[in-house]
């Protein structure tokens, strides 16, 4: 069987992830409320974990990392930024010192100062790594290509949560996750399986 090709392949695009040298790592809501809080997600520990992989490439070759947290309103049911869902889990919280952009929107770009501290960095490229995969991570992934950075997203380092369709039924977090990553690898990002990529 003949897999269909990406469109991004139809149009000559290369598949090769982004280099440490020219990419910044954006790490999107890896927060408590997707752990213990109100909106528990598959895999979240092991995207924590596969995360704080990339943070320690970063460590090791001088890459820049941005932390991304997601506030929702103060009182609020989710990411109330005053309450104790709101932190980023324990493997990937942001040291003293770190570039941490707070965002309201989907779109990490959205109301915030990321594309300036980007543009600051000269860095042309990104690695994205977050929840939800299909939401936040895909949203940002999008807006990222429309801004001009080529992008590549971990897998293993996103996580996602079952959804219900529009006939009643509910699709599973597995291919949710699959479908957001085969959407993104389509028309907007290079995916990986792991940090693994960039072992040397």
């Amino acid at each position: 069987m003949t897999l269909p090709k990406t469109v991004q392949e139809m149009f000559g695009e290369t598949q090769t992830p982004s280099a440490l040298k020219n990419a910044a790592i954006v790490l999107i809501d890896i927060q408590r409320e997707y752990l213990d809080g109100a909106l528990p997600l598959k895999d979240v520990r092991r995207a924590a974990t596969e995360a704080a992989r990339l943070i320690e490439l970063a460590a090791k070759q001088d890459v820049p990392v941005f932390h991304i947290v997601h506030a929702g309103p103060v009182g609020g049911p989710l990411f109330n930024p005053e309450g104790a869902y709101f932190a980023e889990l324990p493997e990937v919280a942001a040291k003293p010192g770190d570039r941490v952009i707070r965002k309201t929107l989907p779109n990490a770009f959205a109301g915030t100062n990321l594309h300036v501290l980007l543009q600051e960095t000269g860095r042309s490229e990104l690695i994205l790594a977050g929840c939800m995969t299909h939401v936040c991570v895909s949203t940002t992934a999008r807006a990222a290509k429309e801004l001009g950075y080529r992008n590549t997203v971990v897998a293993w380092a996103c996580a996602t949560r079952d959804l219900p369709d529009a006939f009643g039924e509910v699709i599973s977090a597995d291919l949710v996750q699959r479908a957001a990553l085969s959407e993104l690898k389509d028309g907007f990002s290079i995916v990986v399986a792991d940090a693994s990529t960039w072992a040397f």
